[in-house]
């Protein structure tokens, strides 16, 4: 008689008809070199389900199983009895309790350690019962984010203030006194909690997002997307008119996209929020941009340039003229890197103007002019004034259209240092990017002095930080097979939201316009030509310098990975 308390864990799945033999095979022949459990690996290499394999670690531990449905259902009453840092940390959740007892669903529940602390903490006798990591973690986050969005609103109420609206921040709405209706108070508050939230949490950006019955609302932090709640679908009407408020926005239109913008004040902080609707087949989401308009506190040093870069980047922005170009996606730090760069620079006998949308930073010394499209404050008639404005250094949000780009360049070619972006993928091909936008190849190979892609990866979380062995898969992707080395990834813990990251860092690719490169420029090579010869010179891709962050233990494989593609 098959006993499942007496067999391993891939014997009960060939048993019950999950797994086959050939699978089990490949898994613990992957196993050897990942070290992973067994049920995570099978699972992340999608040949059993999480389900799966809570049915089957109950069946082989005697412990019930208990799924995402129930989970869901638990009475918020119960769950404080355990803090809410020990339940991340240790991945646990009260379902039900007794004079006696409590029931604590668990992903591991031969963690005796976890149990033993527990029955110390609450007096009462545990008895466990088997969950799925996603599952758990779903709940956990479900859970006590209600109870924070009870216990933090009041405090919150009382130090947030918002400018809604124009772009003269005229309108002050303080949401500690401002009057509403009973009807409408639930949605206040919880648009307040998830600014708080999301300011808290050192996010970037917010997304209201609904679905078929709630609405997904994810903040961005480091780089990527978190959940940190989901009201009912019902609830998304009261966000969206809410936030439409503040934004000045249209509240009556639903159908079409909208743009607006609001300034939050938290003590001396400033945050300035832009707003983005956008109708889809669930209801309006929306996005908001957070950008702290506090005092620039960064500097070359901590964008995590490699010392020899540095280096070469201090050399090129104190050139008296020509044009440095960052490149990069949205939300790669290349206003971060234009600002320490200004910073570094700036002294009391330059005079030095920017012109931006929106002014991300506020910088004492220099001057800042925000684009406002609708009186017809744009890039191109800004900078048509400001060269009147006998500046010495001037940097321009980013380039987008040939006008734009061509006050730039003749800007740069008549004694000035132009700092700006451009959204391209990496150095080569920023140079083609602004060929295609209109500029002839001969005035972007006599302007440019430095182009520079840039990527952020994020950094290991420095409390859960541990060595880590990486699959053979991810040795070969990155041309590391065979090298001897210590690689290092975050366990996950309380102060990395159990992501094991905390913080970014930059990685470069560095294009110096030497005389090589700017002859083909000037005969309009296209961008491997150019590429090819700049790694002669000894240009860094990205790939390699995220490989570089790996090496001294800054990243992971997981990042490098995500953030840069193959050089070829």
């Amino acid at each position: 008689m098959f006993n499942p308390q007496f067999q391993k864990l891939g014997d009960i799945l060939m048993h019950e008809g999950v797994l086959d033999q050939t699978q089990l095979d490949q898994a613990l022949e992957r196993q050897k070199t990942t070290k992973e459990k067994l049920g995570k690996l099978l699972i992340r290499m999608g040949m059993i389900a999480e389900a799966d394999l809570v049915k089957v670690y109950a069946l082989q531990l005697g412990h019930p199983a208990v799924y995402e449905d129930d989970l869901m259902k638990v009475d918020g009453k119960i769950i404080n009895i355990i803090p809410e840092d020990f339940a991340y940390e240790n991945m646990s959740l009260i379902l039900a309790r007794s004079e006696t007892t409590i029931v604590v669903a668990m992903e591991d529940p031969e963690d005796l350690g976890t149990v033993d602390a527990i029955e110390k903490l609450t007096t009462l006798k545990v008895e466990v019962v088997v969950a799925g990591e996603t599952a758990l973690q779903a709940a956990i986050d479900y859970h006590y984010g209600k109870i924070r969005q009870t216990d933090e609103v009041d405090a919150a109420l009382s130090s947030i203030q918002v400018f809604s609206g124009d772009e003269d921040d005229s309108a002050l709405v303080d949401l500690s006194t401002e009057s509403v209706s009973e009807e409408d108070a639930p949605f206040v508050k919880l648009v307040n909690l998830i600014l708080m939230e999301a300011i808290k949490e050192r996010s970037t950006d917010i997304h209201v997002e609904p679905q078929t019955h709630v609405v997904n609302v994810r903040i961005r932090i480091d780089g990527v997307l978190q959940k940190i709640m989901t009201p009912p679908i019902t609830s998304l009407s009261g966000l969206t008119t809410r936030i439409k408020i503040l934004s000045n926005l249209d509240i009556a239109e639903r159908r079409l996209p909208q743009d607006g913008r609001m300034s939050i004040k938290m003590g001396d902080r400033e945050i300035d929020v832009r707003v983005s609707v956008l109708p889809t087949v669930h209801g309006e989401k929306i996005v908001m941009r957070l950008l702290d308009k506090g005092g620039f506190n960064l500097d070359l040093t901590t964008l995590g340039l490699q010392p020899v870069d540095l280096i070469t980047f201090g050399r090129w922005i104190r050139q008296p003229y020509g044009m440095i170009v960052i490149s990069g996606p949205t939300g790669s730090g290349k206003s971060t890197t234009l600002y320490a760069s200004l910073k570094e620079i700036k002294t009391e006998g330059t005079n030095i103007t920017t012109v931006e949308d929106p002014v991300e930073y506020q910088m004492d010394g220099i001057s800042q002019v925000q684009m406002r499209e609708k009186i017809g404050l744009t890039f191109s008639s800004s900078l048509r004034s400001i060269l009147r404005q006998d500046p010495d250094i001037l940097l321009i949000g980013e380039i987008r259209d040939e006008e734009t780009a061509d006050i730039a360049i003749k800007f740069s070619l008549t004694g000035h240092l132009v700092f700006s972006t451009v959204h391209a993928n990496d150095a080569p091909s920023t140079i083609t990017r602004l060929i295609d936008i209109g500029v002839p190849p001969f005035l972007v190979g006599s302007s440019l002095n430095l182009v520079m892609a840039q990527r952020l990866v994020r950094t290991i979380c420095k409390n859960c930080k541990e060595e880590y062995t990486p699959s053979k898969d991810e040795l070969v992707r990155l041309g590391l097979e065979g090298k001897k080395h210590t690689y290092y990834h975050g366990k996950g813990c309380v102060q990395c939201r159990q992501t094991g990251y905390r913080g970014r860092s930059g990685i470069f690719e560095m294009l110096e316009m030497r005389q090589a490169i700017r002859k083909l420029v000037f005969e309009n090579a296209n961008q491997e030509v150019i590429r090819e010869k700049a790694l002669e010179q000894g240009m860094v891709s990205l790939r390699d310098a995220g490989i570089r962050k790996l090496m001294d233990g800054v990243t992971t494989f997981e990042e490098v990975l995500r953030s840069t593609v193959e050089d070829f």
